[in-house]
């Protein structure tokens, strides 16, 4: 039952199944004689949806997620027993050439964790992904493309069955313990960088946060004014950081409140 909660509850930070679910109240409301109350749900449902496929609104939450979490120079970061760099990139470009430049992907995390350890930061890269039904893993593929740059497959080591972020922080702890790894340099987007980050030093690892910055929002006024389904589809993932985040803290709580229970009870 739970799960199928869960799975509801990530559905509705899409604004589209949230605003179908709010219209679906509001004309139940405006059926029941309640047309001030349905009225306003249905006007809130389609505002909502709206203006979330506005390319401003949309880089405004996106960047909120990324606000304690600034881009600094690869050359800046401290040193750390390993590079983390978590999958959800793309590597067609990468691997359709027989060499990369890691500075021409600016916007990739697989070339955010190239150059932090061309830059010394750090001995090893751990590359995290687990498969999603091909026959490769994420993390064999990032590894394939990495090597492009021109990094020793000695200086990898894979974590290939993660499935989501807390499969990414629970099994990259374990294989950073067996090799004697405490402190990592973290490498993920600027809006998933809250979140990994915190289940990280939950599974008992030091993190330095190194965030992927995202590509700039257009000057003209269609770039960020016009609505369009990627916008939307942008806010929706920020929208379920957001959500995610509150369910960790909301279970901190409940497992603090639970621990001096079972403290009293056991004495």
């Amino acid at each position: 039952m739970l799960p199928a909660v869960q799975e509801f509850a990530v559905a509705l930070t899409f604004p589209p199944t949230l605003s179908l679910c709010l219209l679906g109240c509001g004309l139940l409301a405006w059926l029941l004689r309640r047309r001030r109350i349905g009225g306003g749900l249905m006007v809130f449902a389609l505002a909502w949806s709206l203006m979330w496929s506005i390319p401003w609104f949309s880089a405004q939450l996106r960047g909120s997620l990324g606000r304690h979490n600034p881009v600094v120079a690869e050359e800046a970061l401290p040193k750390a027993d390993a590079i983390v760099v978590l999958g959800g990139g793309h590597y067609g470009n990468w691997m359709s050439r027989d060499s990369v430049d890691p500075d021409e992907f600016k916007n990739s995390r697989l070339a955010a964790g190239a150059r932090a350890w061309f830059a010394g930061r750090a001995p090893l890269i751990i590359l995290s992904g687990g498969s999603n039904g091909g026959r490769h893993s994420e993390a064999q593929i990032m590894a394939l493309a990495i090597a492009k740059t021109g990094i020793p497959a000695s200086a990898l080591l894979l974590e290939e069955a993660s499935v989501n972020t807390s499969d990414n922080a629970r099994l990259t702890a374990a294989l950073a313990r067996e090799h004697g790894v405490r402190k990592v340099l973290l490498v993920t987007s600027t809006v998933h960088m809250p979140r990994a980050s915190l289940l990280f030093r939950h599974a008992g690892i030091d993190v330095v946060p190194v965030p992927v910055p995202e590509g700039k929002l257009g000057k003209g006024w269609r770039e960020r004014w016009l609505p369009s389904p990627y916008a939307l589809w942008r806010s929706g993932r920020a929208l379920k950081e957001y959500a995610a985040l509150f369910a960790i803290h909301a279970e901190n709580l409940v497992r603090g409140a639970e621990e001096p229970a079972r403290s009293d009870s056991e004495m």
